[in-house]
Order: structure tokens, then C-alpha cells, then sequence
């Protein structure tokens, strides 16, 4: 049994008005050619569904049962036409973005709020992952965004700068160097230091080597552990320090102090990357509101305690 859309809005006319010529008028279609229509849905359904004489129209009970679900259908594909006509103007769907532990210390999660309050019903699916990780999941199209450690690379990509980190010493309380109002990188040299797995923190890594070959020394690495608050955790058990981005005093963790490093003025960029072929408009609302923060106009400004 095929009942078409035409039929059910010919129904509906007459259930509306109980009057043949009335529904036709209403319909712009002659009156013979709605009668044949209702007896043709009847015959299709097996059922009567008006009680019909000269003087009047009534619904039978069949009738009304098919009118409430026909007003539920109608309902349901206007809603679905709408949620369609949202989803393609950028307004309804899901946006993947991946991030990494300064990204989710840092802008992101002003940008997510921001984003959240514009576009209700855009859901976000936050995927974390190391800057590898990201960047094959943006080239499968598995994230429609990234949060990345750069420096990057890749004729592919959109990507820009939306945070920018000094860098910051994270000590236990109890280390004698706490009590300072800042750490020069020197002090550092003989320290035993906490840092992130390679697999993970392979582009941190690069920027922490650097950092301390231009100081003189290689950093003695005593345990590695998968993210930020692994690293904490171990550095408030005593167990060695580590040189983290200023983004992470928005993390708190007792047993932990974090103070500026001095002795070098290099920052690590955090950039949001995306391909440039096929940018959804979904995608594009989330770019209009990156756009102005990578531009320097949103981005907070650096944690008071570092300044």
C-alpha cells in the first residue's frame, strides 16, 4: 500500500472543513477530482473514513484515528524539512574537533562556550589526541578541526595561531626552588625532569629539547607519563620537575607550584588547522568565531601569576 503526500493534504482539506466543495476550493482543484482522490485513499486503505449524505460530512471513528496521525506526520516532515534546511546552512549537526592539553588549558574552552551559546543545536564530539594523532585524523576527515602544537606543515591545511604559551617551571611544593617568584632555566640543569610519553608529546618534546641545549644542558628524564595531569601527579609526589607552558596554571593541582622561567623568551604556539577543501558551512560558523581570537582580538590575556 502506497499512500502519497497529495492524498493525505486532500484528507486533511476535507477532515478541516467537512465540506467537499470547501476543501476543493481550498485545494485549487475541482470537486470531482477530490471526491475520486478520498474514494481512491478509502479503497486503498480498506476503510471508510467520511459518513457522507447530502446534507452533511461527518469523520468516521476510522476517520479520526487517520487524521491524528496524519497531523503527527505532517508535523514530523516539517520539522524534518526544517532541521534539513539548518543543517545545510551550518545551523545543525556535529563537529568533531581535537585538541591536546594546552588547547583544553588554554582558548578552547572559551571558544567551545562562545560557539555553544550561537549555535544550540550544533553538537561537539571533542576528540583528544597528540598533534600526530590530529593530524591524521584530519587528513581521514575524521575531526573537522584541530588544536595543535605547531610548527606545522602541509599545503592541505588552513591553520592559525590561536594561543600563544611562555614557558613555566612546575615544581614540587616542597622543592627548595618553590619559594622563588621565578626560575631561571640554568637552575634546572641538575633537576630530574617529568615530561610527556614521546608517542604523545612528540612536538613538545622537540621545543623542550631545544630549550634546554640553547641552556647548556640535556634534561635528565626520570619518568614519562601520557598527559598533564599524569605529569602533575608525579611532580607533587616529589618524584622530579618539568618545564610545561603557562597555560597550565589554569589546571589546578595541589601539591604543584608553577612559576615563571626565566632565562629564555621562547613561547610554543598552540594553531587551529583545518583542510582547506570541503569546509562544511558548520564548519565555517566555528571559523568566524576563531577567526577574531587568531587574530588577537579574544585571546585572553597571559595568567596574572606569570606576568
Amino acid at each position: 500500500m502506497r499512500v502519497e503526500l497529495r492524498q493525505i493534504r486532500q484528507f486533511m482539506a476535507v477532515a478541516e472543513t467537512l465540506n467537499f466543495r470547501q476543501a476543493a476550493d481550498n485545494l485549487a482543484v475541482a470537486q470531482p477530482a477530490l471526491s475520486r482522490g478520498i474514494q481512491q485513499l478509502e479503497h486503498q486503505l480498506g476503510v471508510s473514513l467520511f459518513d457522507r449524505n447530502n446534507r452533511r460530512v461527518e469523520l468516521t471513528a476510522a476517520g479520526g484515528v487517520f487524521l491524528k496521525g496524519c497531523s503527527l506526520l505532517l508535523a514530523d516532515l516539517e520539522e524534518t524539512v526544517r532541521q534539513t534546511q539548518k543543517a545545510a546552512s551550518g545551523d545543525l549537526g556535529c563537529l568533531a574537533i581535537g585538541y591536546t592539553d594546552f588547547a583544553i588549558t588554554g582558548v578552547l574552552p572559551g571558544l567551545l562556550d562562545t560557539f555553544r551559546r550561537q549555535y544550540p543545536d550544533i553538537a561537539i564530539e571533542l576528540i583528544y589526541g597528540s598533534t600526530e594523532e590530529q593530524l591524521e585524523a584530519l587528513a581521514g576527515r575524521k575531526i573537522d578541526i584541530a588544536f595543535l602544537t605547531s610548527p606545522l606543515n602541509g599545503d592541505a591545511m588552513v591553520h592559525l595561531p590561536v594561543q600563544v604559551d611562555r614557558f613555566v617551571a612546575v615544581l614540587p611544593e616542597r622543592h627548595p626552588l618553590a619559594g622563588q617568584t621565578a626560575v631561571d632555566i640554568h637552575e634546572l640543569a641538575d633537576e630530574p625532569f617529568v615530561v610527556g610519553v614521546m608517542a604523545r608529546w612528540r612536538h613538545f618534546r622537540r621545543h623542550l629539547d631545544a630549550l634546554c641545549l640553547q641552556a647548556g644542558f640535556q634534561p635528565r628524564i626520570v619518568q614519562e607519563a601520557y598527559n598533564s595531569e599524569g605529569m602533575f601527579g608525579l611532580i607533587s609526589a616529589n618524584i622530579g620537575i618539568t618545564i610545561h607552558l603557562e597555560c597550565a596554571s589554569n589546571y589546578m593541582r595541589t601539591g604543584v607550584v608553577m612559576l615563571p622561567l626565566t632565562g629564555t623568551s621562547a613561547t610554543v604556539v598552540t594553531e587551529a588547522a583545518w583542510l582547506k577543501e570541503g569546509v562544511s558551512p558548520m564548519l565555517g560558523r566555528f571559523i568566524d568565531i576563531l577567526a577574531p581570537v587568531a587574530e588577537g582580538e579574544g585571546r585572553p590575556e597571559p595568567p596574572s601569576m606569570l606576568t
